[in-house]
């Protein structure tokens, strides 16, 4: 949980609130924070998975509370953000990270399939970001989205979270206009593959495919879960102050290598 960059409390006396928190980027995002100062409020959809994360974030020296909820759901999450503020008080800093995922052909999945990951993804951030306005509408306020490069590149068997995260970086981007004038800051962080995660454990499920991805990055490696949560931490900190409205590409320097990631999944299936 400490990170060789950042050892300065840069949050201290900030409250953020982590959807997505209780595994995978944003847990470690959350920890981040917490080892910043932060007091940490994370929201899952499984009471026993946010249990292990805020005891394993309190027992590192921080505090944490969770609140199971579903991003979907706008008033259960709208009542867990306000659960968080009446705990900590004043919400400084919002993380939209909740997402959903699986492999599948556009011609071998449903409209239901496809619709459930455009809302948790899309609709979970706009309700996320919609229903924490009321809490962050103040100078320094700051929103994170974590999106995807699937964003901007056609990856096979991911049309569903290409579409969702094409939505986020424009969702997001406006509402940076729209909430500017209330010094509420807006961000995304678009990461490549990253070790250790779920999403990648689908998507790269051989050492065959896994080797093929790391060959099309020029860094040569995958990213760390440790430093998507850094370049997080310093777009909630006052070094990010004058940021709004950018996209983070974190991937090494994949998306500059065409449609390498398209191929390699194209060879795997």
């Amino acid at each position: 949980m400490t990170s060789p960059v950042f050892r300065d409390n840069l949050l201290r006396g900030k409250v953020a609130f982590v959807t997505g928190g209780s595994s995978g980027i944003c847990l470690r995002i959350a920890e981040r924070f917490a080892t910043q100062g932060a007091k940490v409020a994370i929201l899952g959809r499984t009471q026993e998975k946010l249990d292990r994360a805020t005891a394993g974030i309190r027992e590192a020296g921080g505090v944490a509370i969770g609140f199971a909820a579903d991003v979907r759901d706008y008033a259960a999450l709208s009542g867990a953000l306000q659960k968080a503020r009446e705990t900590y008080g004043e919400i400084d800093i919002l993380l939209c990270g909740a997402a959903g995922n699986f492999p599948a052909p556009a011609l071998g999945m449903s409209a239901n399939g496809f619709k459930a990951v455009i809302d948790i993804d899309l609709l979970g951030t706009f309700n996320t970001c919609r229903a924490a306005y009321e809490h962050l509408r103040k100078p320094g306020a700051s929103v994170v989205a974590i999106s995807a490069t699937h964003a901007f590149r056609p990856i096979p068997l991911q049309a569903h979270v290409c579409a969702g995260k094409a939505g986020v970086d424009i969702l997001i981007k406006t509402l940076a206009v729209e909430w500017g004038s209330a010094g509420v800051r807006l961000n995304v962080i678009s990461p490549g593959p990253v070790d250790q995660t779920e999403g990648m454990r689908r998507l790269a499920p051989t050492e065959d495919i896994r080797a093929r991805l790391t060959r099309s990055i020029p860094l040569q490696r995958f990213a760390s879960k440790d430093e998507i949560a850094d370049l997080a931490l310093f777009l909630c900190s006052a070094g990010a102050a004058y940021i709004t409205g950018a996209v983070f590409v974190c991937d090494g320097g994949q998306s500059l290598t065409g449609s390498s990631f398209a191929s390699v999944m194209d060879r795997a299936t």
